[in-house]
């Protein structure tokens, strides 16, 4: 059957571009327009009792919008009323007929956008129980994280219930009108804790061999199936590459049995991931360069017949557009990038590549939802708010002439913002760039490039909405009287600073943004002063170039603005490279060979070092007080305001801009 309206993309330069994306796909009897598809994820946002709520299906209409035809996955479902199964406090439930109206506003808000309505089953496993004692699983395997609550045993009577539980619950999705199923097994879910022989350790008829393993699965499958009849089609999300090295697990060869099982029992199409929460291996930040995972993919496509998808570092389209044209993926899947910007197939297809809003891979979204916090993302301030008017840019009722100090990420921000809303917006930046301190942190390593992709989405929302750049200027308070500005935002930012200690000239000192930008000359032996965002960039610059690198620091530990789903990988790629920390410290003097650290219990330390790198940022907001005598409306914003992230950054101004 043909998914109704019909989409013609012929006329789209997006489709000219990336022909592969935009041409149909079969999933069983549904033939879908496009090659798109929004993968589920949790957001927190529904009732703590799992009914869906306005801000959950305001969330899920705007993504619905966003995949121009294609298809929009709703957060999985919990299913059973002891609630093992829940994994986050804000997940939706469908585990009584009690929640049929929520689930069939959702399907009818997805279909109500043009896009095909897809439903997903998730029973998490050991990573569920979110609200009670225990999880469960198929066997006593200690967690890894201690975020997660003791894993209890099932027994066969249990795996029958729970069995016949997702049946249940992919039947009242069936009656709520959505037009797709997909089953959850991925990242130590509960399907996948019964595939792999690290938490599979039973001797029954439900382990043993991968094909015992894998037992559960294909029940569930084949119980799934007969709850929505032979036309629906049905998709499952599998793990291709489970990354558990260090603790056992699954061979790669033995996750591509577990694919051909489940096609065998009517699987219609599958889901390429890889990873698991417990896994040491990183698999979605951005030191992981984009379309590393294709191999996966590839692996299934020849393994299986029915068609492959993947999301998992595909945020470019050129990518997975490149991948389905060759053979090897057959539907691109995303879900970081469209909680960043939820229009971003739209806008891929219409040709707006600088219009979107980008991912930064910063994983702030997960981070949240293992706090049980509602979803928010680092770069997208709308987020999880889009059923609340008051946070929507609206008409300006009276039209003012701005002036915003600084061309960084939170300037930016507020001016294409307020220019959107009617005001005269005029950007004026000392440098002869725009960027600010984002500038400086694309040049870090690991991927940090693909940060000054936000900068590049601002200018052009800033040239679409009419704001005046002045390159090379800095605001005085002489040119706030030439120019005579209704209000001034201060976007201005931070400077490098450091305390006077006694024998402070024995020692060249050096800015982080020297070391960050290739202009400082620095020794062998390199003392950082700091232990933010800004040192650890320095530090790794540094310690790559073979230096010797020490950082001293106020913090209890490093990394302390950095957010919980990196800051393991920095300070495992800092103890990798060698580096010393000395945290709850200070430097208390110079010395004519180095530095003397006052650190714990009042211990001094000498550290030998060439060369110390000052990293500790202080705001910059000079102008205020010259402003406010004025008589000028003045707003502090970013790092001008408190030195912190870039999240803050976007929001201090999107905020400021939709409220001035």
């Amino acid at each position: 059957m043909a998914h109704k309206p019909t989409w013609d993309y012929s006329d789209k330069p997006g489709a000219k571009r990336f022909p592969h994306l935009f041409k149909p796909v079969k999933i069983r009897n549904l033939t879908i327009p496009n090659r798109i598809k929004y993968a589920a994820t949790e957001d927190n946002l529904n009732d703590p009792s799992g009914f869906i709520t306005p801000a959950g299906l305001e969330y899920m209409r705007e993504r619905a919008k966003g995949v121009v035809g294609g298809i929009c996955c709703m957060q999985g479902v919990y299913m059973d009323p002891k609630r093992e199964g829940q994994g986050y406090v804000g997940q939706a439930a469908a585990w009584d007929d009690r929640y049929l109206p929520g689930l069939t506003k959702m399907a009818e808000a997805i279909k109500g956008e043009g896009a095909v309505s897809d439903y997903q089953l998730m029973h998490c496993g050991r990573v569920g129980g979110v609200d009670i004692d225990h999880c469960v699983g198929p066997s006593l395997v200690p967690q890894r994280l201690k975020i997660f609550r003791p894993v209890k045993e099932m027994t066969r009577e249990d795996i029958r219930r729970t069995i016949k539980e997702h049946a249940e619950a992919a039947k009242r999705g069936s009656q709520a009108g959505f037009e797709m199923m997909e089953i959850s097994g991925i990242v130590g879910y509960l399907l996948s804790n019964f595939i792999s022989s690290y938490t599979n350790r039973r001797t029954d008829e439900y382990g043993g061999d991968i094909e015992g393993r894998c037992r559960f699965m294909v029940d569930t499958i084949e119980n799934v199936r007969d709850a929505i009849g032979k036309e629906m089609p049905l998709m499952i999300r599998l793990c291709a590459e489970e990354l558990l090295d260090e603790v056992g697990g699954n061979t790669p060869e033995e996750s591509m049995v577990s694919y051909k099982l489940a096609e065998k029992a009517g699987i219609d199409c599958i889901s390429v991931t890889q990873g698991w929460q417990e896994s040491g291996t990183p698999v979605i930040t951005r030191d992981i360069p984009q379309g590393k995972w294709l191999y996966n993919a590839k692996r299934a496509k020849e393994a299986v017949k029915v068609p492959v998808s993947m999301a998992y570092r595909l945020f470019d389209p050129a990518i997975p557009n490149k991948a389905i044209g060759d053979g090897i993926l057959d539907i691109w899947e995303m879900c970081r990038p469209m909680i960043a910007d939820p229009h971003m197939p739209k806008k891929v297809l219409e040709g707006k590549l600088d219009e979107i809003r980008p991912c930064v891979a910063c994983n702030l979204c997960l981070a949240r939802l293992f706090r049980d916090a509602p979803m928010t993302c680092y770069v997208n301030p709308i987020c999880a708010h889009e059923s609340d008017p008051s946070w929507q840019a609206k008409p300006a009722e009276t039209k003012k002439r701005i002036i915003v100090a600084g061309g960084g990420p939170a300037g930016l921000e507020f001016a294409y913002v307020a220019a959107s809303r009617g005001h005269e917006v005029h950007v004026f930046e000392q440098e002869d760039r725009l960027g600010g301190q984002i500038w400086y942190a694309g040049k870090g390593l690991y991927g940090d490039e693909e940060l000054m992709g936000m900068i590049t989405y601002q200018q052009a929302m800033c040239k679409r909405h009419g704001v005046d750049f002045h390159l090379g200027q800095k605001v005085t308070p002489a040119l706030l009287d030439e120019e005579s500005p209704d209000s001034l935002i201060i976007a201005t930012g931070v400077k490098y600073g450091h305390p006077t200690v006694p024998g402070i000239e024995k020692h060249p000192l050096v800015s982080a943004l020297d070391v960050v930008e290739g202009k400082a000359t620095v020794g062998d032996r390199v003392v950082i002063w700091g232990g933010k965002k800004p040192a650890i960039s320095a530090a790794l610059i540094l310690a790559e170039k073979g230096k010797k690198v020490t950082m001293v620091f106020k913090e209890r530990k490093v990394g302390k603005d950095v957010n919980p789903s990196y800051i393991w990988r920095y300070i495992q790629k800092l103890g990798n490279k060698g580096v010393k920390t000395y945290k709850e410290a200070d430097i208390e003097a110079f010395t004519d060979d180095g530095v003397i650290v006052k650190a714990l219990y009042e211990t001094r330390i000498p550290v030998k070092c060439d060369t110390v790198v000052y990293a500790e940022r202080e705001p910059v907001r000079d102008l205020e007080a010259a402003a406010k005598e004025k008589g000028i409306e003045v707003q502090v914003i970013g790092d001008a305001l408190v030195p912190r992230s870039l999240s803050n950054a976007i929001h201090d101004g999107y905020r400021t801009g939709i409220r001035i």
